[in-house]
């Protein structure tokens, strides 16, 4: 297995696995995900790989078959009146695919994310995790990621 930056035609692959992603967040919050449901559509797909501001990194096998991604944003904070300056790397989405969990694609990839952080100068890595997604949860927190913040709701 290898990390490398996503390309045009690893489009597809990405569209099976955000699917992968919107039905676990379905099983947790069907009132918020729909059923096969996609963050991104292929258009979507295609500007983000020409935004260098929203690297995505993928994990291949060596036949370069996807098995799981990272889709990472680069985000600055400047004239914060409360908050310090600073450069973050937001991973905004990771997903390895269901039949590849537990060889630790998820972990080389976070490691990918983490480094290329570094090599951006970034002070942290940050991310968001639905609480009804505890597998995620645990994954991270065995990464070394502590909570920030919390988000809280009433629903009506």
């Amino acid at each position: 297995m290898r990390i490398r930056e996503a390309r045009p035609g690893d489009i597809p692959r990405l569209g099976e696995l955000l699917v992968q992603v919107c039905d676990v967040h379905h099983r947790g919050r069907p009132d918020l995900f729909r059923a096969g449901g996609r963050k991104y559509d292929d258009r979507a797909l295609e500007a983000l790989l020409d935004d260098g501001s929203h690297p995505i990194l993928v994990a291949v096998d060596g036949e370069d078959r996807v098995l799981g991604y990272a889709f990472c944003v680069r985000q600055s904070r400047r004239g914060d009146g409360a908050l310090q300056d600073l450069e973050t790397l937001y991973l905004d989405d990771l997903c390895v695919d269901e039949a590849c969990r537990g060889r630790h694609v998820g972990r080389a990839l976070y490691e990918a994310v983490v480094e290329l952080a570094r090599s951006l100068g970034c002070y942290n890595v940050t991310l968001n995790v639905w609480s009804c997604n505890g597998e995620a949860m645990a994954f991270y927190e065995r990464c070394g990621l502590r909570p920030q913040k919390v988000g809280l709701e009433q629903i009506l």
